[in-house]
């Protein structure tokens, strides 16, 4: 599977492949090979695959190969042992049932990893043995194929025939080599940050620091998640700082910017660097800010910040990735319209922003002008400035996080500001008459989408737990109408949506997944309930039944660092985050019927709603 990723990256004519092994209720040993082409051209990428695994089998891979897979399984399993403190009930269930169905058991996770070193120990990996078993796992007693094609095709089954059987030996090509990377190797960072101030926030457990370049740190030290450290580093101003005028190449993040590369490193050296430890390092854009996220280890978590203040300060524009997005994307586009899922996945986010360019998919127009160029012209700049975020939360001592952070982010030169006008954010005005899109889909479903502008920022996170709660009101009423008048248990989701870090943009919003026929009625009987909300408060008793499911929720969510890591995002440099996290739990409690009618009154109004359905084409 490694060795098929590394073709894909390098412009293979996949965009992933991996092989997988199952013995179904222990009744069929079966070896699956899955293939996603680069657009229609199945048969070329089952060949190149073919390729890979015809080299498997002819010749024994390397005892580095090996030696790299053996270390990310000992990572999984010392970290399971790490962590089986914390391992959730449900997991252990669903694990216990699994065993009965295969009638097995289940073991602990200290022996599951004992196992496993006895094996390696008794050098059961070799080149030769792992070559025996590529040949076994490759040589079963038939071969079945499974084409899924965009449109049908008459000779598919003769193409599949051809292809699972022609000579793919051309197409082998020389493995690349694995040599040694370190750390070391990584571009340096300059010496440890000075810490000019620490202060401590009691009530939270939380401490923030900064550091003399400007980088600044919260930390919350606690042993309640044992072995796990999360990391999250925001830097700059998200989507403030995208272009909310014109299509921009930042849709190809996700994929592209980390599989970038650090220095003069690829993404498959700095795959060998963290082989066999618990590092990551995910991107994702905020409101206010982008950053990278990782879940580590306290072995491991000073490493991680140091990879990510490389990346940082050196980042590779390798051009393969950038093709791998926009081959990705371009697959995609057939299929948005395939479900009514489809297509609010792909249009929804900008509808509901009235077609700003920095939320939603892209037309293909734009996706095909993307170019590496046009892609670090834009993450160049946005990579090397504004300010530093770093939250360090979990199984760590302070004293030894912070000095981690001083050698890491700390020792980074200081980045210019970011200043600008925040561009608004434009809720879509008010339509008599829902707006209307087509799925090529089941001529059965349909869907149906209601919204209302609310508001932003963190000033207001009073309005924001009210109108949470106002959801879950809301959520419980249209349920149970829906089933009561439209006699099907339709499950319709209600959501307030209040982005802390921009001035606006919130709203409350109601999807349904409904037949045709149903579509008006749901949209219909959501504004009533609107209207009912804004009209009355809310009866005493159903405010508590609400109320009651929802604390427990919160209290299991507080229970584990990411929740904590989410609500603080911004605190370095926003006070006013930590004083909505300080008074959550008794905001919530005050929550009176009264407060409810307040903001359902302000926000839900009849003149301000936008309405969509999605529904089937006609053929």
């Amino acid at each position: 599977s490694r060795r098929l990723e590394n073709r894909a990256r390098a412009g293979g004519s996949f965009l992933q492949a991996s092989v997988a092994l199952d013995d179904v209720s222990r009744s069929a040993n079966l070896t699956t090979v899955n293939v996603v082409p680069i657009g229609d051209n199945w048969e070329a990428a089952l060949k190149d695959v073919r390729a890979v695994v015809a080299d498997a089998m002819a010749t024994p891979p390397s005892q580095a190969e090996i030696d790299r897979e053996l270390a990310d399984y000992d990572a999984i399993l010392r970290n399971q042992v790490d962590t089986a403190r914390v391992e959730a009930g449900s997991k252990q269930a669903d694990d216990m049932v699994g065993a009965l169905d295969i009638r097995e058991t289940v073991t602990a996770p200290e022996t599951s990893y004992q196992i496993f070193k006895q094996a390696v120990a008794a050098k059961m990996f070799t080149p030769d043995t792992v070559l025996a078993s590529t040949r076994k796992i490759f040589q079963g007693t038939a071969t079945r194929g499974l084409v899924n094609t965009r449109t049908a095709q008459a000779d598919a089954v003769a193409k599949l025939t051809a292809a699972l059987k022609a000579d793919v030996r051309p197409l082998a090509e020389q493995r690349r080599r694995q040599g040694k990377i370190s750390f070391a190797q990584l571009p340096k960072l300059g010496a440890p940050g000075k810490v000019v101030s620490r202060e401590k926030i009691a009530e939270l457990g939380l401490e923030k620091v900064t550091f003399a370049n400007g980088v600044r740190l919260l930390l919350l030290a606690n042993d309640g998640e044992t072995g796990r450290v999360y990391l999250r580093v925001r830097f700059g101003r998200g989507y403030d700082a995208l272009p909310a005028t014109k299509e921009s190449p930042a849709w190809a993040a996700d994929v592209a910017l980390v599989a970038g590369g650090i220095g003069k490193f690829d993404q498959g050296d700095l795959d060998r660097l963290t082989a066999g430890r618990t590092m990551g390092m995910d991107f994702d854009i905020d409101d206010d800010a982008f950053a990278f996220n990782a879940l580590s280890s306290p072995g491991d978590y000073a490493d991680n910040l140091k990879l990510i203040a490389a990346k940082l300060i050196a980042p590779r524009w390798d051009p393969a990735p950038v093709a791998r997005a926009k081959a990705a994307m371009q697959a995609g586009y057939d299929g948005f319209d395939a479900s009514p899922d489809g297509v609010l996945g792909h249009d929804l986010e900008r509808m509901l922003r009235d077609g700003d360019p920095r939320w939603g998919t892209p037309p293909r127009e734009a996706v095909a002008a993307t170019t590496p160029e046009s892609f670090k012209a834009l993450w160049a700049p946005l990579l090397a400035s504004g300010p530093i975020e770093v939250s360090v939360f979990g199984d760590v001592k302070a004293d030894d996080a912070i000095k981690a952070v001083a050698e890491s982010l700390g020792a980074i030169p200081a980045r210019p500001a970011t200043v600008g006008p925040v561009p608004p954010i434009r809720f879509p005005a008010h339509v008599a008459e829902p707006v209307v899109r087509m799925h090529t889909g089941p001529a059965d479903q349909a869907a149906a989408v209601i919204a209302w502008p609310t508001g932003g920022g963190s000033a207001d996170d009073r309005i924001r737990n009210r109108l949470d709660v106002l959801a879950q009101v809301f959520a419980d009423r249209l349920f149970d109408r829906l089933r009561s008048q439209a006699g099907a248990s339709y499950s319709p989701q209600v959501a307030s949506q209040w982005p802390i870090g921009l001035p606006s943009g919130g709203r409350m919003i109601a999807i349904g997944m409904v037949a045709p026929d149903k579509v008006d009625f749901f949209l219909a009987t959501a504004r009533s309930i609107a209207a009912d909300l804004a009209s009355k408060p809310i009866d005493a008793d159903e405010l508590q039944r609400i109320k009651r499911p929802m604390a427990q929720r919160l209290a299991r969510m507080a229970s584990g660092n990411m929740f904590w890591m989410q609500r603080l995002g911004g605190a370095a440099y926003d006070p006013q985050r930590i004083e909505a996290t300080r008074r959550l739990a008794q905001d919530f409690v005050s929550i009176g019927p009264a407060d409810l009618q307040a903001v359902a009154a302000k926000y839900l109004r009849p003149d301000t709603d936008w309405t969509l359905k999605v529904v089937p084409k006609q053929k």
